[in-house]
């Protein structure tokens, strides 16, 4: 079957609209704002081969192309609003978008937004997402609010822990074996991030700063301290890994969880006094969190072992120009 580009939006991205005031189908998307709320607003593109494989599968790229938007609202403290949609692709194909649909739909559902517009056509595939977000003025999460003496904490899936998503990469690269369950416990981790957009609300208030982790831990706490003016000093073994990263070389699970990227967790800082407050936020919206280091005055990261042994570690934030 032959689609134009008016027919597959309106086949399998036009729904009727909850909360806009105006959805998919005009020039412009139009939704009331309440008073004493900030509005947030954040975009990313994901390209085929630089930000997923051809082998994924269309459901998964749905969700990711959504999960990795949510998460820098996560990252802020915001409650999503809504989302525009720009897909270019080689051909009009039902099965994909069929696919991409009901991923990205399932996971907008999840979390109650609505697309409300956007554009299609025809190019190498890529996906670029713009997500709305409130926030109540004034509570937004930043980069540059960290302090010296701050708690440093990074997210986790219960059980698990981050770098999973890098391990699969490896192993997509040949560089790492893995088999049956292991290999796919890893592959959606890389493909499926559940961004922590409750986790991020529950922390406002209580952390001082926060950031995504997008391109790896190293990188994205590197944008904090220099925003914030401040030091670190982490635990490079207190980091938490899943059971699969954990059965691999300790030169392997360093990288992975240092520089791995794609996590979609959060890392934050908060003052030693809420810590009890951190731990009970992150029970009631069942994610884990883990204490990694702090914060200090004295500029730099400084990276040791679970003795306190200074660690000498080469890795490279993630830089889409410099990164092979």
């Amino acid at each position: 079957m032959s689609l134009g580009e008016f027919d597959l939006i309106a086949k399998f991205f036009k729904r009727p609209v909850q909360r806009a005031a105006l959805g998919v189908g005009d020039d412009c998307a139009l939704f009331a704002h309440a008073p004493g709320m900030q509005l947030a607003v954040s975009s990313d593109m994901l390209v085929e081969g630089r930000h997923f494989l051809s082998t994924v599968a269309p459901a998964r790229l749905g969700h990711k192309a959504l999960a990795v938007n949510l998460s820098d609202l996560a990252a802020c403290g915001a409650r999503p609003l809504a989302f525009t949609l720009a897909l270019a692709m080689p051909k009009a194909d039902a099965a994909f978008l069929e696919g991409f649909a009901s991923g990205m739909f399932a996971l907008a559902d999840e979390h109650g937004i609505e697309l409300v517009g956007g554009d299609t056509t025809a190019g190498p595939l890529n996906i670029c997402i713009t997500v709305f977000g409130e926030v109540p003025a004034g509570q937004a999460l930043l980069r540059s609010g960290a302090r010296a003496g701050d708690d440093l904490w990074v997210s986790h899936p219960l059980g698990g822990g981050i770098g999973d998503a890098r391990l699969a990469l490896e192993v997509f690269r040949g560089r790492a074996t893995l088999d049956g369950w292991d290999f796919e416990t890893v592959r959606r981790a890389m493909e499926q991030p559940r961004p922590r957009v409750a986790l991020g609300q529950a922390l406002r208030g209580l952390a001082h700063s926060a950031i995504d982790l997008s391109d790896g831990l190293i990188g994205d706490l590197g944008h904090v301290l220099r925003a914030s003016n401040v030091g670190a000093r982490v635990d490079a073994d207190a980091l938490p890994r899943s059971t699969v990263l954990a059965g691999q070389p300790r030169a392997v699970q360093l990288e992975c969880g240092l520089a791995g990227g794609d996590d979609y967790e959060l890392l934050f800082s908060a003052a030693p006094a809420a810590r009890t407050a951190v731990l009970d936020a992150a029970r009631r919206v069942g994610v884990g969190v883990m204490r990694i280091g702090e914060l200090q005055a004295e500029p730099g990261l400084r990276l040791v072992d679970g003795y306190g042994t200074p660690l000498r570690i080469d890795f490279a934030a993630f830089d889409h120009f410099l990164t092979a």
